[in-house]
C-alpha cells in the first residue's frame, strides 16, 4: 500500500489519497477490520479514504499513525456472491451499444459476462460502485443527466456499474432494471451488496416489477398513554438525535440534529442524557399538546411560547413559557410557539424518552436519503417513558444562537483544504476577504451561498473532473457555478465537487441557525489536524 497524500478535512476528519484502487481497498478492509482510535467511519472511493472521528485529536494521532501501516494488498477479502437478475429494456442501451462497438446483445453478454466487485458505497444508501473484470463497458456519463432515474435500474458510467436503490436524479447510461431490493431495513443488513461483494448479472426473459420508493418508518398517529400529540407541524418539524454513526460505506449519511449545541442543551435543561431525540422545528412555528403531564424545554431558534390549558380546565389560565429553560406542560395543555425571526431552527425536548423504534441506531430524520421516522405531521403522537437516570431538570441559560459582527456578518471559522489546490491562492483569498450571502435555497443538506455588490463566484485553477471522495461535515463544496455549499447534516457521503475548505466543528451549530438573507464572512483557524510532513 502507497499512501500519496493525507489532508485533514475540518476540525475531526482525515482524507487519505492513495496510489491506486488496491490500495484504497487494502486501507479501507484494515481500518473496518481495525478501528483507529475515536474511529467513526471510513468512506472508501476511487483514489481516497476518509477516515472521520470523534474528535480532532483523534484525527491529529490517525495523522501520524496512518502513513506507519504496512498492509496487503492481495489480502483483501472477496465478501459474498450476490446475483442480480435483469431485464434490459434500458433507455441507454443502444447507446452504450454504439460507444463500445457492440451490438445490444453483445453489451448484455459483457455485462452478463464478468463478475463485478463492489469497490465502495456512497451517492445514496446501498449504492455500490461495481468495478467489472475488464474495460470493455466502459463509457462516459450522459451529457445531460435524467432528474428522475426509476429505483432498481442497472447502469453504467465510467468503468464501473451500479444498481440504483430509490429514485434519485443521475446521469448514468441505463442498461434495464431488477427488482431486487437493494435497500431494505426490515432485513438484518439492509444493504444488499456491500463493499468488498462480488456481483454477477443474469439476463432476465420476463419484465421484472419496478419500485418506485424507499419506505421510511412512520411515527404513531394515535394518542397511546402519556406523550406529545402534534396538532400543528409548522413548515417543518423532524425528529433528531445526535445521528447514526458507522453506516457511511452504505451511502447513509450521519444526519441528526443540525444544531447539535441547541439539541444538547435543549436535553440538558430537562434533565436528558445529550443525545436524546427531540423535535427540530425549522423557523419556531409549532403546537403540541400534553399527554399526561411533561416537562419540555425550547432551544434554539427563538419563539414566543405561550401555553393554553385544557377546555375543562377552569382553574389554571394562560401563561407564557421562557426560551432556554424547563417549563411544565400539564396534561391536556397545549404549547404554540410562534417564531421572532431570530433563528432558524428551535430544539424542543422532552423530559424521558420518545418510545420509537430507531432506525440503524438512531431517531434521526435524514431528508437526503430517507432513513429514519416520517415528518411530524399534525395528529402525530409521540409517546413518552420516564426518565430512567433521575437527572435533575436545570436552570435557565443564554441563548445558544450566533451573533452577528459589527459588520452584520456571521463569523464561520475555516480550516483550508483538502481541495484548496484546485482554486490556487487567490481563491482562497477571495472566500475569505469578502461576504457571502445565504440563499433561500439552502436546507438541511446545505447552506447555499450566493454573492451580491461587488463580491464574485470563486474560479477554478484546475481543469478536468474530481473522482467523487468521502466530504466531511461542513464541508464548503464548490460545483461549476463558484459558489460553496457548506454541508450540514444530511449532506451526501461522498461529493464530485472540489471541497476548498471546511468549517470548524465548533462554528457549525452556528452556520445551521442562519436564515436565508444573511451574511457570512469565513475565518481561518488553527483547529484542525496537521499534516505537515506527510
Amino acid at each position: 500500500m502507497s499512501i500519496t497524500n493525507i489532508f485533514a478535512a475540518g476540525s475531526h476528519d482525515v482524507l487519505v489519497e492513495l496510489e491506486d484502487l488496491e490500495s484504497v481497498l487494502a486501507l479501507d478492509a484494515f481500518l473496518q477490520a481495525q478501528p483507529l482510535p475515536g474511529q467513526r467511519d471510513v468512506l472508501a472511493a476511487a483514489q481516497t479514504v476518509m477516515v472521520k472521528f470523534k474528535t480532532s485529536e483523534h484525527a491529529r494521532v490517525a495523522v501520524k499513525h496512518l502513513p506507519q501501516l504496512k498492509l496487503n494488498t492481495a489480502a483483501v477479502a472477496s465478501g459474498k456472491l450476490v446475483t442480480i437478475e435483469v431485464y434490459y429494456d434500458g433507455e441507454d442501451l443502444d447507446t452504450v451499444a454504439q460507444l463500445t462497438g457492440l451490438s445490444a446483445q453483445a453489451v448484455v453478454n459483457a455485462h452478463t459476462g464478468q463478475q463485478w466487485r463492489a469497490a465502495f458505497g456512497g451517492f445514496a444508501p446501498g449504492f455500490a460502485y461495481l468495478l467489472g473484470e475488464n474495460k470493455v463497458l466502459e463509457v462516459p456519463r450522459r451529457e445531460t443527466p435524467r432528474t428522475s432515474v426509476p429505483t432498481g435500474s442497472v447502469a453504467l458510467a465510467g468503468e464501473y456499474s451500479a444498481v440504483y436503490p430509490r429514485q434519485s436524479p443521475g446521469g448514468w447510461q441505463l442498461l434495464g432494471h431488477t427488482d431486487s431490493a437493494l435497500w431494505d431495513l426490515d432485513r438484518e443488513n439492509p444493504a444488499l451488496i456491500r463493499p468488498q461483494d462480488r456481483v454477477q448479472f443474469v439476463a432476465s426473459r420476463n419484465a421484472l416489477n419496478l419500485h418506485t420508493e424507499t419506505p421510511t418508518a412512520q411515527v404513531a398517529d394515535a394518542p397511546r398513554g402519556d406523550g406529545l400529540e402534534v396538532l400543528d407541524s409548522g413548515l417543518q418539524s423532524l425528529l433528531q438525535d445526535a445521528g447514526r454513526y458507522g453506516f457511511g460505506a452504505l451511502g447513509v449519511p450521519a444526519s441528526g440534529a443540525a444544531d447539535t449545541t441547541s439539541l444538547y442543551q435543549a436535553n440538558r435543561l430537562v434533565g436528558n442524557t445529550p443525545n436524546q431525540a427531540c423535535i427540530e422545528n425549522l423557523t419556531g412555528r409549532m403546537s403540541l399538546q400534553a399527554h399526561g403531564d411533561q416537562v419540555l424545554a425550547v432551544s434554539g431558534a427563538e419563539a414566543k411560547l405561550s401555553i393554553t390549558p385544557a377546555p375543562e380546565d377552569l382553574v389554571r389560565t394562560e401563561r407564557e413559557a421562557y426560551m432556554d429553560a424547563p417549563f411544565a406542560l400539564l396534561n391536556g395543555e397545549r404549547l404554540d410557539l410562534a417564531p421572532t425571526g431570530n433563528g432558524l431552527r428551535s430544539y424542543i425536548s422532552v423530559r424521558g424518552t420518545i418510545q420509537l423504534p430507531k432506525i440503524l441506531g438512531s431517531l434521526a430524520t435524514d431528508t437526503l436519503s430517507g432513513v429514519g421516522p416520517a415528518p411530524l405531521a399534525t395528529g402525530t403522537f409521540l409517546p413518552v417513558a420516564p426518565p430512567e437516570n433521575l437527572q435533575v431538570v436545570g436552570e435557565r441559560e443564554p441563548s445558544t444562537l450566533p451573533i452577528q459582527d459589527t459588520d452584520g456578518c456571521f463569523v464561520l471559522r475555516v480550516s483550508v483544504g483538502p481541495r484548496d489546490d484546485w482554486f490556487g491562492p487567490v481563491g482562497v483569498e477571495k472566500l475569505l476577504n469578502q461576504q457571502w450571502l445565504v440563499t433561500s435555497e439552502s436546507n438541511r443538506i446545505g447552506v447555499r451561498l450566493g454573492v451580491e455588490g461587488e463580491a464574485s463566484a470563486l474560479e477554478r485553477v484546475r481543469t478536468g473532473e474530481l473522482s467523487s471522495e468521502g466530504v466531511a461535515l461542513g464541508s464548503l463544496q464548490v460545483p461549476p457555478s463558484g459558489l460553496p455549499v457548506l454541508f450540514l447534516a444530511d449532506h451526501p457521503v461522498t461529493g464530485g465537487y472540489p471541497v476548498i475548505a471546511t468549517v470548524i466543528a465548533e462554528d457549525l451549530s452556528a452556520a445551521a441557525q442562519l436564515p436565508p438573507g444573511s451574511h457570512i464572512r469565513f475565518e481561518l483557524s488553527e483547529s484542525a489536524p496537521s499534516t505537515e510532513g506527510n
